[in-house]
């Protein structure tokens, strides 16, 4: 589940754009902030479920998320602008890297950056499927843990993710009860180490 702090955040509830590209652009330059739920699936590389999880999402652009995994573990991932914090309730153990090293050229830059999504992912039209309207993002850069990710749309809603890893692995990301543009509470993206946890600097 460490492994998918990369995925966090933005790029929820866009305008149905038909395949446009252009507006895809322009939905990442206008869309400030979002609320949702998810349930996410992981699948091997045989297309094996070896994790479900759901919980609660939330970010405000650039840079600022919660990321909440409550079944079938409590697991909180926050990014405050600067710093981006994982704090595992069961070890009582907080894991806390510099934003920007942790996003990189990730899933997370491009959902959580800045509207220059170009300069570190190539994007395609990938056609409809499955009722839904889907783009592709894959990494330019070659230290990317990530093939590609997959955005599908649903109407005015970016309705599921999907991610391929360089290990084969699928993750599969659906949204639900998706708010855009909503006032987040600024405690949203905050975070202070509880008493006594071990806090452990990557």
């Amino acid at each position: 589940m460490r492994r998918l702090i990369v995925l966090l955040v933005s790029l929820i509830a866009a305008p149905a754009f038909a395949g446009s590209l252009d507006e895809l652009k322009s939905f990442l330059t206008n869309a400030k902030t979002l609320k949702a739920n998810f349930e996410q699936t992981v699948t091997d590389h045989n297309g094996k479920v070896i994790q479900q999880s759901t919980g609660s999402m939330e970010f405000s652009r650039p840079g600022k998320f919660r990321w909440q995994y409550v079944k079938p573990y409590e697991q909180l991932i926050v990014g405050d602008g600067v710093k981006l914090w994982l704090y595992d309730p069961d070890l009582n153990q907080v894991t806390v890297r510099k934003l920007d090293k942790a996003i990189g050229s990730s899933p997370a830059a491009l959902l959580a950056g800045d509207a220059e999504i170009e300069k570190n992912f190539n994007l395609k039209d990938a056609g409809t499927a499955n009722k839904l309207t889907w783009v592709e993002a894959t990494p330019k850069s070659l230290e990317s843990t990530f093939e590609r990710v997959r955005m599908g749309f649903a109407g005015s809603e970016l309705s599921m993710l999907e991610l391929k890893d360089n290990f084969g692995q699928n993750t599969v990301i659906k949204l639900a009860h998706v708010q855009l543009n909503n006032k987040p509470l600024p405690a949203a993206f905050t975070f202070v180490p509880p008493k006594g946890a071990d806090v452990i600097s990557d």
